[in-house]
């Protein structure tokens, strides 16, 4: 007989949720469980709400600038909505920006009018004003470098520094609770003098604890200069500003030390 008939592929096959069965990789299917807790750190909406922080907090920072008078210092009322978008911004949220996309197809100028328009929204008069400094002299990689940076440092916090020291924590009770028990030991691919298993689990132990160590210390950076890096825009609007300091002070504020050391 001929070829076995195939099922129907492509646009023929019906829509399917996200599952261990229909995922794409291993990582949100059959070890899902295992990285739950990245979801809402380095998908695309952890991406996106790390943006809406950064895009938020430079839009403060500028209306505690003096020398940017169109930007004044914002009231109780302001400050609580900015305060709402910039920490309680919503899987729901998100997908606004996702939709807003489909119509600027640019994924960073999706989450300002977003943030423009939750101001407005608001109903705060000196936010409405105020909204179109929401990515003042920006560029995408301002506001990108920043998010990345952003990401990496809550996933370190949150996820992969804790499940390290949970894992150093046991293997360290494991060396100290089978420091006694005789084990055999190997040398040139043959056996050699006794060791113990609580030795060879501490030899483990000690590895794992400087690898945390440089993991946390890793130092974040990031910049908001503009397009090419010489605060050109920034300049060109307001010359009297120190716009290098300004920047400066918005990045060291953003970024909170990283847990375990490190500046």
């Amino acid at each position: 007989g001929g070829k076995f008939a195939l099922p129907p592929l492509g646009e023929a096959e019906p829509e399917h949720g996200l599952s261990a069965l229909t995922a794409v990789t291993p990582l949100d299917g059959r070890y899902g469980r295992q990285v739950k807790g990245l979801r809402g750190l380095v998908s695309e909406y952890g991406l996106i709400r790390f943006r809406v922080l950064a895009e938020v907090r430079w839009l403060q920072t500028l209306s505690e600038t003096a020398g940017v008078p169109e930007v004044p210092t914002f009231g109780e009322d302001a400050t609580a909505v900015l305060e709402r978008i910039a920490t309680g911004f919503s899987v729901a949220d998100a997908q606004l920006v996702k939709d807003k996309e489909r119509v600027t197809n640019h994924d960073v100028k999706a989450v300002e009018y977003v943030i423009k328009q939750m101001m407005v929204d608001s109903g705060v008069e000196e936010l409405a004003t105020a909204m179109e400094f929401t990515h003042f002299a920006c560029t995408s990689e301002d506001v990108n470098n920043l998010a990345h940076a952003l990401m990496l440092q809550s996933t370190l916090e949150h996820e992969v520094l804790p499940a390290m020291d949970e894992l150093v924590a046991g293997l360290e009770g494991l060396a100290k609770e089978l420091a006694a028990v005789p084990m055999l030991s190997r040398t040139h691919g043959q056996t050699a003098s006794p060791t113990t298993v609580g030795k060879e689990l501490a030899v483990f132990v000690h590895r794992l604890r400087r690898q945390r160590e440089a993991v946390a210390a890793v130092e974040l950076r990031g910049k908001m200069a503009g397009a090419v890096g010489n605060y050109n825009a920034h300049l060109s609007a307001y010359p009297d500003v120190d716009w290098p300091a300004v920047a400066e002070n918005f990045v060291q504020r953003l970024f909170l030390p990283p847990p375990g050391g490190g500046a």
